[in-house]
């Protein structure tokens, strides 16, 4: 299906949305700006993955940003200031930290396809995604300190992805990694040539939405659910999901499946 604007509360065609065989790409269409995130897009990234939760027909999502030269240059610097009052901008800042709390606990797999510029809140937004496939020429980066601010909001999703003190020293001196370098501190889940990266997303993206439903809603959640938690309540936890998962019917499903040597038939139930 061609790209439809996603969110009537953002201008223009700023956000684009295309569903294709169980698959939703979600684009930042600013590429004027390098992609950056301004108040209204923030807001509807955040009504899109609503929906896109909602939507039993979409089964992975991926993340983008339009053009060649950004998935996401960070926050619209110039287009974030607001007259509202202090309260209310202070709330709408934290409009990008329950984005990635929206993307966390959507029950879907998630894709960050970036290429180009990753910087700043967009940096946080592509590790909010499950999995990172990033072009070659990729550049990862927190500048805050640059600009005189630091990067509060993207602390957790940055320390969810590397080592803490990795975490600490890009935020401190503001320089910036290339793809490589990203990929040697565990933050990419592939690194590909910039002409292979659309193929490269659409294979992860087919492998994953070929799987049941049910199940990675389950096991996805309770990923999440386990991850800060201590080793013996992360096992209090999941012990009883597993019971639980192999009463699905696509658990049952799969068994059968793999003792008659043909492809599963998942229902999502």
């Amino acid at each position: 299906m061609p790209p439809a604007p996603a969110s009537p509360s953002v201008s223009g065609d700023e956000l684009l949305l295309e569903v294709v065989d169980g698959v939703a790409t979600l684009t930042i269409n600013r590429p004027e700006r390098r992609n950056a995130l301004s108040w209204a897009v923030i807001s509807g990234l955040r009504d899109v993955v609503g929906r896109l939760r909602d939507d039993p027909s979409v089964r992975v999502v991926v993340l983008t940003g339009a053009g060649d030269r950004a998935f996401c240059a960070g926050a619209d610097l110039t287009g974030m200031r607001d007259d509202a009052g202090y309260a209310a901008v202070h709330d709408a800042r934290g409009e990008l930290a329950r984005l990635f709390d929206d993307l966390w606990t959507l029950g879907k797999p998630t894709i960050a396809r970036v290429s180009g510029f990753c910087l700043a809140g967009g940096f946080g937004l592509a590790l909010s995604c499950d999995l990172v496939v990033a072009a070659d020429d990729a550049v990862f980066g927190t500048p805050e300190i640059d600009v005189g601010l630091w990067p509060y909001m993207i602390t957790v999703p940055l320390c969810r992805s590397m080592a803490p003190k990795k975490v600490l020293e890009l935020m401190m001196t503001g320089r910036r990694i290339d793809a490589a370098e990203a990929d040697r501190l565990g933050i990419l889940s592939r690194l590909v040539p910039s002409e292979g990266l659309d193929a490269a997303v659409a294979e992860l993206a087919g492998t994953l939405a070929a799987k049941s439903p049910s199940v990675m809603r389950l096991g996805r959640d309770s990923f999440y659910a386990v991850w800060d938690m201590a080793a013996v309540d992360a096992l209090r936890l999941l012990h009883p999901m597993l019971t639980v998962t192999t009463e699905l019917e696509d658990a049952a499903e799969g068994i059968a499946a793999f003792v008659e040597k043909r492809p599963p038939h998942w229902t999502g139930r």
